[in-house]
């Protein structure tokens, strides 16, 4: 059973063309305009987009996605409402969603409520930051049977172990890294990016996209040829929390052009 994201993906290969994966945080500043961000997005050409979770610990994220997070949290916003959120964004839109989180609030949910509402609502694709592919048996059990993808990370540190495991139960794509640390805070080798993707691909076959340090039209230039397509995320907060959504459509209008 193929994923929207699976479909997508496959699609751009054929005609030559690379993904373009924006992520929001979802309730930042409000699930309204959640809803028309990604709706935004969509119209824009987004290939995939990535819509966060807030939680109160999210290790992974740098200071802007930090603050996104916050906010949402601070607004009452819940896993509950981000499915509902999903479920009315799919009245309109086809586009891809893959839902970013941390376990804890999938955990609280329960597993099996979880990927059933995430299969009524319309959700393509799970990246649990927190989970790590030889922890993840008991949400691959109940994602058995759904058209939902579950993404791994990959970093510049996988060993060829971790790499043979993600190519084992991982879909959709690989997320790979582009450098140890958090999101949104450091430059990036395309040289180094290059070789270890090159060392990732010699195992598996799924499409890899680059997340982390990726904020200009030159970064997407630079970095889409290496890989299927880009991750964007602390850039387009950055420009939502200066400018709205104008601001945020301004850059990801840019950022798209570049892509390809």
């Amino acid at each position: 059973m193929k994923s929207r994201i699976t479909n997508k993906l496959s699609s751009l290969k054929k005609s030559g063309e690379k993904a373009f994966i924006p992520y929001i945080t979802a309730g930042f500043p409000s699930l309204s305009e959640t809803e028309k961000l990604i709706h935004t997005l969509d119209d824009l050409g987004a290939s995939i987009i990535e819509l966060g979770v807030p939680f109160s610990d999210p290790m992974a994220d740098g200071p802007t996605i930090q603050k996104t997070n916050e906010e949402s949290l601070y607004n009452g916003v819940t896993l509950t409402d981000i499915l509902e959120l999903v479920k009315k964004i799919r009245e309109k839109s086809d586009v891809p969603i893959l839902l970013m989180g941390y376990y804890n609030p999938i955990y609280q949910y329960g597993l099996k409520k979880f990927t059933k509402d995430c299969e009524k609502c319309g959700i393509d694709a799970l990246l649990v930051v927190d989970l790590p592919v030889e922890e993840a048996a008991p949400l691959r059990t109940e994602l058995k049977n759904k058209a939902i993808d579950l993404i791994y990370l990959l970093t510049p540190t996988s060993d060829v172990h971790r790499i043979k495991l993600v190519k084992q139960y991982g879909s959709g794509f690989v997320y790979y890294v582009s450098y140890t640390g958090i999101t949104g805070t450091q430059k990036i080798s395309v040289a180094e990016i290059k070789k270890n993707i090159k060392r990732i691909q010699k195992h598996i076959k799924l499409p890899i996209n680059i997340g982390f340090g990726i904020s200009s039209a030159d970064d997407v230039k630079r970095l889409a040829p290496v890989a299927d397509g880009v991750i964007v995320g602390s850039a387009l907060l950055k420009a939502q929390m200066k400018s709205g959504i104008k601001g945020l459509k301004t850059l990801a209008s840019d950022l798209i052009k570049s892509v390809n």
